[in-house]
C-alpha cells in the first residue's frame, strides 16, 4: 500500500508539473505568426522544382512522421513572397524560413500510416504500465500523447472528432480498479480533458451498448478519445505543407545518398531520386536530409552505411472491418485483456465497425497482407464481448488489411536489446538524421524534436528557432464548422449524406469539390452522382483528388476514397468507373487503363483481404447425394420463373413480393445478390446455389435465426394448404412450401449476413 501511495503521489505531483508546462508552452508558440498559404501547386509543378531547387532539408518518406516534419521545417520562416520557379512568382504565395522537400516513393500515408486503428490518444495500457512499474518514460509518452491529441482535434475538426469508449467489467472487483485507471487519464490530460469519464450500471450499459453479452455483466465504464480519418489526416498534413512552401512530391523513390568530403569526413549532401511515373533520375541536393520511413528505417540507414546495425523490429498489427450494425454509431468498445495480453478496440468507423489490432513479428515488405489466423483471432476475441445471437462470423469481415508498426531499439544507447517505447532520433556520423518509433497522435511533436535536431546537427539557420506548429490549422480547417454541410446541400442541391461526407473530408474544400459535382439528371439531389449507390463518395471526388496528387488507381480507391477499406466487394465493383474517370483527367492510353485496374485489382486481393475472402467461398464442398442434387435443382428452378439458368435481381425482387417483403429498396436487393453470388457476375448460378445448401446441410455454416425463419414459414404454409379442400392440396403444397421457404432464406440473408463460417 505504501508503494502504490507513492505512485499516485508521484504520478499527481508530476501531472501538475506537466499541466504547468502545457500551458507555458501553449502560451508560448514564440514570436511566430500564422504562415501565409500559396496555392496548391500541382505535381509537375512540384517535379519540376524538385530538379532545379537546392533545400535545407530533404525528408524521405510521407507518412505521418514524415508529412510533420516537412510541414515543421516549412513554417519556421518569416512569410514573403517567393517561388520555386521565377515564372510562378505571380502565383505562388510561400513561406520562406527552411526550404524543404518531401519525397515519398509510393503515395502519402500508404504504408502503416493510413492502417491505423483511427484513434487519437494517449494509450490507457501505457498508463497502466506507467501506474503498476513505476515506468516515468511510459508516463511521459501517455503526457504527451493526450497533449498531442488536443492539438489534432483543434487543428483538424474536420477530420477528426471525441468518441466515447467504454471499458465493460465483467467482475465487481475491476469497477473501482478500471474506474481509478481511467479518472488517471482524465487528471493526466489536464486542461486537454475532452470529456470526464464516467460508470454506467449494467441497465445503463446494454441501453448504450446494446450488442454486449449480457451474462455476468457489472456495468461499463466510459472515457473519451479521439477519432479520426488517418489516410486523410496524413494527406491534410502533406498538403498543408505544400501550401505553406514545401516541395511535396509522391511516386518518386531515393534511390541512394550523396556525399562531400570534408577533411576526414565523408557529410551527406544530397539523394538520388527516382520518378517511379516516369522513370526519369536526378539528384537533389540539401544540407539535411531526414529518415522518417517507418518500417523502412534500415533500408535508409544501410544507404548511408551498409554496415550499420539494423534497429527496426517490425510488427504486423492486422484490422479487420464489419457490418455497422454490429456497433453503435457513436460508442466504442475496448476489451482490456485479451488471450495474447494486448488489448483489442471495436469501434464505429466510416458507417462501419472496426476491430483490432494484432502484434505479431513480421518481415518488412512493401505489400504487407493480412493472415486468416490474425483476422479469426480478431473475431475469437470479439465474440466473448458479443452476445451469442448476434453470430458475428467470417463472412461478416467487409475487408481486412495489415499494417507493419516499425518497433525500434535505440542506436543512441549501447544496449540495443531494449525496444524503445517512444521516438527516437539519431544522427549518423555524416550527418543523416533519423526519426524511428513513436505513434500517430505524437507525430508533431516527433517532427518539432526532429527539425531542433536538425537545425544543431547541421547548423541551419531558420527564422523562428521554435517549431510553429501548435495550433495550426490544416488545410480544409479555416472555414469549417459542423452545420457546413447544410450549405452544402441548400447551395449545391447535394444529397444530405453526400454533403456530410464532403464537409467532414475536404473541410471548406468541399466547396471546391462540389463546384466539379455533375448534374444527377434526378429532381433530387440535383448535383453529385455517385460512385457506389452504398456509399457518399461522388465522382467529382476522383477529380478533385487528382488535384491532390492521387497518380494511380490505388492511391484513389485506399486513401483518397476509403473504399478499399471499408468494403473490398464494393472497391471491385466501382473500380472501371473510377479508373474512366481518372483516365480523362490524366490522359491515360487504354493500356494505362488496363494496367491501373489490374494493380488496384491485385491490391484489393492481396492486401485487403479479398483473396481470402473468394478463397473461402470456394472451399465449401457440394457434399450432396443425386437424390438430394435433384431436389435442390427443382427448388432452384421454381424460383427461376425465367428460365434462365441463373437467379437474378428480378428472381429476388419476384419472391420477396411473393412473401410480402414490398419495402425492400433496390440497394438492399442488390446487397442480398451481391453477398451470396461468389462469382461476383450478378447472377446466383446453380453451382453455387448448391454450394450453399450443401453448406447449410453440412454445417459448414452456422445461422440458426435464418434456418429457424424459413421453417417457421414452411409450417406456416402447411397449415394454411392443409385447410384447403383442394384435391390438388398435396402437390401445391409442397411447390409453395419449397418456394416460400427458399424465398425466406434470401428475404432474410441481408439480416444476418450471409454465409456464416465456422
Amino acid at each position: 500500500m505504501a508503494s502504490f501511495g507513492k505512485i499516485l503521489i508521484g504520478g499527481l505531483a508530476a501531472t501538475i508539473g506537466g499541466g504547468i508546462a502545457g500551458n507555458l508552452l501553449l502560451n508560448n508558440n514564440e514570436e511566430g505568426s500564422k504562415p501565409n498559404k500559396r496555392e496548391l501547386p500541382t505535381r509537375d509543378e512540384e517535379i519540376e522544382c524538385l530538379q532545379k531547387d537546392h533545400y535545407d532539408v530533404i525528408v524521405i518518406g510521407g507518412g505521418a512522421s514524415g508529412a510533420g516534419c516537412a510541414l515543421d521545417a516549412a513554417t519556421r520562416g518569416k512569410s514573403c513572397a517567393a517561388s520555386c520557379s521565377p515564372t510562378k512568382k505571380s502565383k505562388y504565395f510561400s513561406v520562406l524560413g527552411l526550404k524543404t522537400a518531401l519525397i515519398e516513393a509510393d503515395d502519402f500515408s500508404s504504408g502503416t500510416s493510413s492502417r491505423s486503428t483511427k484513434l487519437i490518444h494517449g494509450g490507457v495500457r501505457y498508463l497502466q504500465k506507467a501506474m503498476m512499474q513505476l515506468d516515468y518514460e511510459q508516463y511521459k509518452m501517455v503526457k504527451e500523447a493526450l497533449h498531442e491529441r488536443g492539438n489534432m482535434l483543434e487543428s483538424a475538426p474536420h477530420l477528426s472528432h471525441q468518441l466515447p469508449i467504454m471499458l465493460p467489467v465483467y467482475r465487481w472487483w475491476q469497477v473501482p480498479y478500471f474506474w481509478f485507471g481511467i479518472k488517471m487519464y482524465d487528471v493526466i490530460a489536464g486542461r486537454q480533458t475532452l470529456k470526464s469519464s464516467y460508470y454506467l450500471s449494467k441497465r445503463n450499459t446494454l441501453e448504450t451498448f446494446p450488442m454486449l453479452k449480457e451474462d455476468n455483466l457489472c456495468g461499463g465504464i466510459v472515457y473519451y478519445d479521439g477519432h479520426f480519418d488517418d489516410a486523410r489526416m496524413n494527406l491534410a498534413i502533406a498538403l498543408t505543407a505544400a501550401i505553406c512552401g514545401a516541395t511535396v512530391v509522391n511516386h518518386v523513390s531515393v534511390t541512394g545518398l550523396t556525399k562531400d568530403k570534408i577533411g576526414q569526413r565523408e557529410c551527406i549532401n544530397g539523394v538520388c531520386v527516382k520518378d517511379e511515373l516516369t522513370g526519369k533520375t536526378w539528384e537533389v541536393k540539401a544540407k539535411c536530409v531526414i529518415n522518417a520511413t517507418g518500417p523502412y528505417t534500415d533500408c535508409i540507414r544501410k544507404m548511408d552505411d551498409p554496415s550499420v546495425k539494423e534497429i527496426c523490429s517490425p510488427s504486423s498489427g492486422v484490422h479487420i472491418i464489419l457490418p455497422g450494425y454490429y456497433c453503435p454509431e457513436k460508442m466504442g468498445l475496448l476489451d482490456p485483456s485479451t488471450s495474447d495480453g494486448r488489448v483489442i478496440f471495436f469501434l464505429p468507423w466510416q458507417n462501419h465497425t472496426i476491430a483490432g489490432t494484432t502484434d505479431i513479428p513480421c518481415e518488412v515488405t512493401h505489400n504487407p497482407e493480412p493472415t486468416e489466423n490474425e483476422i479469426r483471432f480478431i473475431l475469437e476475441e470479439i465474440k466473448n464481448y458479443l452476445r451469442p445471437d448476434l453470430g458475428v462470423t467470417r463472412s461478416d469481415v467487409l475487408s481486412a488489411w495489415s499494417g507493419i508498426r516499425p518497433l525500434v531499439s535505440d542506436p543512441n544507447k549501447p544496449d540495443t536489446q531494449s525496444l524503445a517505447r517512444n521516438h527516437i532520433i539519431h544522427v549518423s556520423p555524416s550527418g543523416l538524421v533519423t526519426l524511428a518509433g513513436g505513434k500517430w497522435t505524437t507525430y508533431r511533436s516527433m517532427a518539432s524534436d526532429t527539425i531542433d535536431k536538425a537545425i544543431e546537427a547541421c547548423c541551419l539557420k531558420p527564422d523562428y528557432k521554435k517549431s510553429q506548429t501548435v495550433g495550426l490549422k490544416m488545410i480544409g480547417a479555416e472555414g469549417w464548422s459542423p452545420v457546413m454541410y447544410i450549405r452544402l446541400v441548400q447551395d449545391f442541391g447535394l444529397d444530405c449524406e453526400v454533403a456530410r461526407h464532403l464537409a467532414n473530408a475536404y473541410g471548406d474544400k468541399a466547396f471546391d469539390v462540389a463546384k466539379m459535382a455533375q448534374p444527377t439528371g434526378k429532381r433530387w439531389p440535383i448535383v453529385g452522382k455517385r460512385i457506389h449507390s452504398e456509399f457518399p463518395y461522388i465522382q467529382a471526388e476522383v477529380r478533385y483528388a487528382v488535384r491532390e496528387f492521387a497518380m494511380t488507381a490505388v492511391d484513389m480507391i485506399s486513401r483518397r476514397i476509403r473504399l478499399a477499406f471499408l468494403n473490398v466487394h464494393v472497391a471491385e465493383e466501382a473500380l472501371q468507373d473510377i479508373v474512366d474517370i481518372m483516365a480523362e483527367e490524366l490522359k491515360w492510353s487504354p493500356d494505362e487503363k488496363q494496367k491501373q485496374i489490374k494493380q488496384a485489382t491485385e491490391f484489393i486481393e492481396n492486401e485487403m483481404g479479398l483473396k481470402m475472402h473468394k478463397a473461402i467461398s470456394d472451399e465449401i464442398p457440394t457434399n450432396l447425394s443425386k437424390e438430394d442434387i435433384q431436389v435442390h435443382v427443382r427448388r432452384f428452378k421454381t424460383i427461376d420463373r425465367d428460365r434462365n439458368g441463373f437467379i437474378s435481381i428480378n428472381d429476388v425482387r419476384r419472391s420477396l413480393q411473393q412473401h410480402g417483403e414490398r419495402d425492400v429498396s433496390s440497394e438492399q436487393l442488390h446487397d442480398i445478390l451481391r453477398q451470396i453470388d461468389m462469382n461476383k457476375n450478378g447472377q446466383l448460378e446453380l453451382p453455387e446455389y448448391l454450394r450453399m445448401v450443401s453448406a447449410v446441410k453440412y454445417g459448414r455454416v452456422s445461422f440458426p435465426r435464418l434456418v429457424n425463419v424459413a421453417d417457421s414459414e414452411k409450417s406456416k404454409w402447411e397449415k394454411k394448404i392443409l385447410k384447403k379442400k383442394n384435391p390438388s392440396g398435396t402437390q401445391r403444397r409442397w411447390s409453395v412450401n419449397v418456394f416460400e421457404a427458399t424465398s425466406s432464406l434470401i428475404a432474410n440473408l441481408q439480416t444476418v449476413g450471409w454465409f456464416q463460417f465456422l
